[in-house]
């Protein structure tokens, strides 16, 4: 079967996280620093401490402690300005935390066409655009902006650990890839690492 001009057999994925493994920071809390300023930002994470805590004990889940976080700072927001500081955030900021060795390790999969994906925890309306521009799939947690306002809650579950691996086998038959290469620097990456014959950990500085 050909697929592309290109047998089958011969496909691969290439499956990237994105905080800390293409960027050097954590977009997440980076954008509510460049949204809501650094004071409010520190504040916010002091009050939230025991949000932290409860899930470093297991006591709530990834998801629970994201919609929270999100919640204390943008419960009530006007669902435009949002979008608004989103997309400047992804515009002004994005390019200038992108690990270089990790976009030329993303361009040598390009230049060999093969299929490559950005699967993240972060806000998918913070990497989209970027993603679109290189032509890279996208597998991200989204925000509800389905109000005037917006809740802080999710409108997909938090893109993490075995929700990874779950979103990465809901959109690609793996079985119709040769080889599949896998890029990550986190525990949150695990499973995602595990659907893969070269699992790449902390390659990119």
């Amino acid at each position: 079967m050909e697929t592309g001009g290109r047998k089958q057999t011969d496909r691969r994925l290439a499956l990237f996280d994105f905080d800390g493994t293409i960027s050097t920071k954590d977009t997440t809390s980076d954008f509510i620093a460049y949204a809501c300023g650094n004071k409010k930002a520190l504040l916010g994470f002091l009050r939230l401490s025991p949000v932290f805590l409860r899930y470093n004990l297991r006591l709530i889940s990834d998801h629970a402690a994201k919609e929270m976080s999100l919640a204390h700072y943008f419960r009530q927001w006007d669902r435009d300005a949002f979008i608004a500081a989103a997309k400047r955030y992804a515009s002004e900021v994005l390019p200038t935390i992108i690990k270089p060795s990790a976009l030329d390790r993303i361009l040598w999969h390009k230049q060999n066409d093969h299929t490559v994906a950005v699967v993240t925890g972060s806000l998918e309306i913070l990497i989209e655009d970027w993603c679109k521009d290189m032509g890279l799939d996208l597998i991200a947690t989204g925000i509800d902006l389905s109000g005037a306002k917006l809740s802080g809650k999710l409108s997909t579950r938090n893109c993490y650990q075995a929700e990874k691996a779950r979103r990465i086998t809901e959109k690609y038959d793996l079985g119709k890839y040769a080889y599949i290469y896998a890029y990550g620097d986190s525990k949150g990456d695990r499973e995602m690492l595990q659907l893969a014959h070269a699992r790449f950990y902390n390659s990119f500085s």
